[in-house]
């Protein structure tokens, strides 16, 4: 297939984006009827051609078709095919081809599920995602190429894919963090939506809020893929680094939390208007900062697309317009912004508002970790420094430690007010409970841990005791009766908490050796004998490999594990590939370093415990947040949005 086929859709897509936006931003100003049907069609038509050139580049990659610069750069004829698939967004062109589909696909979407909202309201959603796509697919059509020729020097056989990216976890990694960034994009058109209607009642909240849900849990499952794929591809054992690229897709995830909340408040008490509005701005604006650290060359990492800064100056100038565009447009309706709701410092909203603070100065100590190095080095010509782990840790583990403290507290608070004394006798033994369990049992299992772990692991069991109980009292009146949506967040909750759980067991508890081992030696390391009985060669489709064997004795059980020390012909590189022996209690963890002389090798040996439950929590999250939306009232709401705000199509 031609590519210049795929260049010429792409073309096509920026014409039908700017025309969307046009039909759907000033067919509702003008109430233009043929105008904002002519919307549905247009969003059709960007998808369609913005898929058919991820198609063709799909081809040109499967063909070896190396007359294409970017697959050239970044495919191989000995590469094996799926990961020639996943080559497609290994890298800057692709991976921004894929963002724009995605973006594409998000608004078709929106166009089909949100026929019976309001004309003029779905109009402006509609335009605003337009305006966006207009803005993705030039920075597409006119810095990012990805069909670009190498000729007359057209190379015999490709660079090959970063070895880094030639894992099962990088295929499915980005397409979901990518489905989590774009997806807030709705929950910013929707927000931008309502602001230009100046109809900031509960009903764009109601309509907004399963949007937001279905973005959050693509994004929380990205993080934790990329997590997963960064502990065992790596070979250093560990699951964040609070690497700056990690920390582009951790801050919108925090804002979007509490966006999640907040439209849970405005939706059901008419109240938290101007925190949700902000906070959709908020989100999507970090979605695009995390695309502009990754994309602008201001810094090197092994997430990165290290590429010509002008890109970057590109995104930074289409982040400064719809950011201050969208402020802009919120200081304007800022008088009739303002929710006149009252209610009580003990009360389920003030809670849920302590909830969005928290979250926002978290997401605010990350952002500042995380550009102040970039900051530095601009204002110094070149001087570089460094935040590292303990500063994170240090402002955002007491953070979330009160996150998990309110949230314990929300289950016994009703909206409006609680009297005093009904959370008091609902809550005193349950907190005894949690300190018993969470400090008592601890103790006597593990003999000794910093107080650190303990106070995470007892507010964990507090968040638990109290979900649990507010079950059970709300399945006494009938499990039929408990909302989809309650389970939801249930689930979302028990989430949060079995990821507290493994955060501070794995954090405590794991033992790490570096050592040299030659063949034969036998080393014990947390109660496990491996014994090292050397290396043997192997030969993979496009790399060469020392094959390590380890013996490993454990209670009776013995299984042996193949740590690999890999090399990669056409880059040059060598990549290590730990060996992991998993378990829902704990992982064994070996991994090769360098040979040291007569046999021998540098090894890293580790046991860590509970460390799989990190990513077992994120699941029920993920989970629990796309349950909350299968609620069978937001299709009763949906129907009947158009009686509830007729006066929106006048």
């Amino acid at each position: 297939m031609n590519p210049e086929l795929g260049q010429i859709a792409i073309a096509l897509a920026f014409c039908l984006t700017i025309l969307t936006a046009w039909f759907g931003l000033a067919g509702a100003a003008q109430r233009r009827a043929r105008w904002m049907e002519a919307v549905d069609g247009l969003s059709l038509g960007v998808f369609l051609l913005t898929g058919f050139a991820f198609l063709v580049l799909v081809t040109a990659f499967l063909g070896d078709d190396f007359t294409v610069r970017y697959v050239a750069d970044n495919s191989n004829s000995a590469l094996p095919w799926y990961y020639k698939v996943s080559a497609v967004w290994g890298a800057h062109e692709g991976s921004f081809l894929l963002w724009v589909w995605i973006m594409a696909g998000w608004t078709l979407a929106v166009a089909l599920r949100s026929r019976d909202l309001p004309d003029t309201f779905r109009a402006r959603v509609l335009g605003v995602m337009g305006l966006l796509n207009t803005g993705f697919v030039a920075f597409l059509l006119f810095t990012s190429n990805p069909f670009q020729r190498l000729v007359p020097m057209t190379p015999s056989d490709g660079a090959d894919l970063n070895p880094l990216l030639q894992d099962f976890g990088l295929i499915v990694h980005p397409p979901m963090l990518y489905m989590g960034y774009v997806g807030f994009s709705v929950s910013f058109a929707f927000a931008l939506a309502a602001l230009l209607s100046g109809r900031m009642d509960s009903a764009w909240a109601r309509w907004s809020r399963p949007w937001s849900n279905v973005a959050w849990a693509f994004l929380t499952l990205g993080i934790a893929l990329g997590s997963w794929w960064a502990y065992y591809e790596l070979g250093w054992g560990g699951w964040w680094f609070w690497d700056p690229v990690e920390n582009a897709s951790f801050m919108p995830w925090l804002a979007g939390t509490a966006l999640i909340h907040s439209l849970a408040v405005t939706e059901k008490r008419g109240t938290f208007k101007a925190w949700t509005l902000l906070l959709a701005i908020t989100t999507f604006s970090l979605s695009l900062l995390g695309a502009f650290i990754v994309r602008s060359g201001v810094l090197t990492s092994v997430h990165a697309f290290a590429v010509d800064p002008t890109r970057g100056m590109f995104i930074l100038a289409f982040l400064v317009v719809v950011v201050g565009g969208s402020l802009a447009l919120y200081a304007s309706r800022a008088s009739i912004i303002a929710s006149r709701v009252r209610y009580s410092l003990l009360s389920r909203e003030a809670f849920l508002l302590v909830n969005n603070i928290l979250f926002v100065v978290a997401m605010a100590f990350v952002l500042l970790g995380t550009l102040y190095p970039l900051a530095y080095e601009a204002v110094t010509g070149g001087d570089k420094i460094s935040v590292g782990v303990p500063y994170f840790n240090a402002g955002f583990v007491p953070l979330m430690l009160l996150v998990a403290l309110a949230l314990g507290v929300v289950p016994a608070l009703q909206w409006k007010r609680t009297p005093p004394e009904r959370v008091w006798h609902h809550l005193r033994l349950m907190a005894l409970a949690s300190l018993v369990l969470g400090v008592g049992i601890p103790l006597v299992v593990f003999d000794a841990l910093p107080w650190q772990a303990l106070a995470g692991l007892t507010l964990a069991v507090w968040v638990l005791v109290t979900h649990v109980v507010d079950l059970v009292a709300r399945a006494r009146l009938g499990l039929g009766r408990v909302p989809v949506a309650y389970w939801g967040m249930w689930l979302g909750h028990i989430g949060f908490v079995v990821t507290v759980f493994g955060i501070a067991l794995t954090a405590v508890l794991s033992v790490e050796k570096d050592l040299r081992m030659a063949p034969g030696q036998t080393e014990s390391v947390a109660g496990l004998t491996i014994t090292f009985d050397g290396i043997i060669g192997r030969e993979g489709p496009n790399f060469v490999a020392d094959r390590g064997l380890f013996v490993v004795e454990e209670q009776g059980r013995r299984y042996t594990l193949h740590p690999e020390k890999r090399r990669y012909a056409a880059r040059d590189m060598v990549m290590t590939e730990a060996a992991i022996d998993a378990g829902f209690l704990r992982d064994v963890y070996v991994s090769l370093g360098e040979p040291v002389g007569d046999g021998a090798w540098a090894v890293r040996l580790q046991v860590k415990p509970f460390v799989r439950w990190i990513w077992f929590g994120a699941i029920f999250m993920m989970v629990g947040g796309v349950i909350a939306i299968a609620d069978r009232r937001y299709k009763r709401l949906r129907a009947a949005a158009p009686a509830a705000v007729a006066g929106a199509r006048a």
